[in-house]
């Protein structure tokens, strides 16, 4: 086939249609957890503040550090709520044990806060401390600023109160509508399976044009198409997280285990499918690469990825049954395309890019092999 010398310019707009759906699906869902969570933290900061005055001894001469500690431990479910406050809760103790030390051992000064401002971020280090890693060298200072002449009162109402506001945050988390993010990973690899059945019919469509192709916003996704399943892993595994502790998660039952299996099986047909973009891209535009597909390789080719691509597209709306023909489909267009290149010899100096893209696809078909 005839070569054009110029790739498309890679410095254009490289998104397409059916991923800009995506990232606004997925934005508008994020707004609406954003929401949520905001209204939940007011609620808790509120319920917190209220309930802080009543705490006993010094404790109730520092209201303000409750509501603190609701917002620290206001996460997007409920099981990283607990882990926060746990972890802050932890992090006070050591940040206010080592103003303790401080105060009682050796007056303040320049060079000692230095030194146990050193200590307190080595002590971040510590293994599974996590977010309360920055919560020793605070309340160390907070100790030595705030508390003044009277560190221990102040000790002991920070610790409570900020107890207190972690006690409230995780009981409004886990009472007021508990968050599960199992739709947002559902649909999130249904988008995913769209868009590389999209990138499949594409490339198919560009081996039937005359080359180059009119149509070449295929050949620049496949950054997109990464960026894409790495966005999907994120999401399932928020799903998986947002179940934990969570009690909604007997009403809304769904097989995550499967969702982690989907999601392996189509970062593999991404790779191979970036694999195919690459090789195409190389084929059409570049002429220095030691590879070709010969003419009369084009219409199999086109003919196995259009049908792989649709067998991408059917599996949110058909049915067992129907998925299975699909891929019978597919499978026969793929060996028929076999059939038809095998034992073609290249042209002098060239190498068949067609055997490598029937590689892919036939990987590809390995992957959404299903189940019996």
């Amino acid at each position: 086939m005839v070569k054009s010398q110029a790739r498309p310019d890679m410095r254009w707009a490289r998104g397409t249609q059916i991923l800009k759906q995506a990232v606004a699906g997925l934005s508008a869902a994020f707004a609406a957890q954003r929401l949520q969570l905001a209204a939940k933290a007011a609620l808790a900061a509120g319920l917190a503040f209220m309930i802080a005055p009543l705490m006993p001894g010094a404790a109730a001469n520092y209201p303000y550090y409750a509501p603190l500690g609701a917002l620290v431990v206001m996460y997007h479910n409920v099981a990283g709520s607990v882990r926060q406050g746990l972890q802050a809760l932890t992090g006070l103790a050591l940040g206010i044990g080592l103003a303790f030390v401080l105060v009682n051992f050796t007056d303040p000064s320049p060079l000692t806060v230095a030194v146990f401002m050193g200590v307190g971020v080595l002590l971040g280090g510590l293994p599974r401390i996590g977010s309360g890693s920055d919560w020793i060298p605070t309340a160390a200072l907070l100790v030595l600023l705030v508390g003044g002449s009277n560190p221990d009162d102040f000790s002991f109402g920070y610790l409570v109160q900020m107890g207190v506001g972690v006690a409230v945050g995780i009981a409004v988390n886990f009472l007021v509508f508990p968050p599960l993010h199992l739709n947002a990973a559902a649909e999130s690899l249904d988008e995913l399976r769209r868009a590389l059945g999209t990138q499949l019919t594409d490339m198919g469509a560009a081996l039937k044009e005359k080359w180059p192709p009119e149509h070449e916003e295929w050949s620049r996704r496949s950054d997109e198409l990464a960026s894409a399943a790495r966005s999907v892993r994120h999401l399932v595994k928020e799903a998986d997280a947002s179940r934990r502790a969570n009690p909604r998660r007997k009403l809304h039952p769904r097989d995550v285990d499967l969702d982690y299996r989907n999601l392996r099986e189509l970062e593999r047909v991404t790779f191979h499918i970036q694999d195919m973009t690459d090789v195409l891209s190389d084929v059409i535009w570049e002429s220095d690469v030691p590879y070709q597909v010969p003419v009369q390789d084009s219409g199999p080719l086109a003919d196995a990825m259009t049908a792989t691509g649709e067998l991408l597209h059917s599996y949110r709306d058909t049915d067992g049954p129907a998925q299975r023909e699909r891929f019978e489909t597919a499978r026969a267009a793929v060996e028929a395309c076999m059939a038809a290149t095998a034992g073609r010899e290249a042209e002098q100096g060239t190498v068949p890019a067609s055997e490598s893209i029937l590689l892919s696809l036939h990987r590809i078909l390995r992957a959404l092999r299903p189940a019996t």
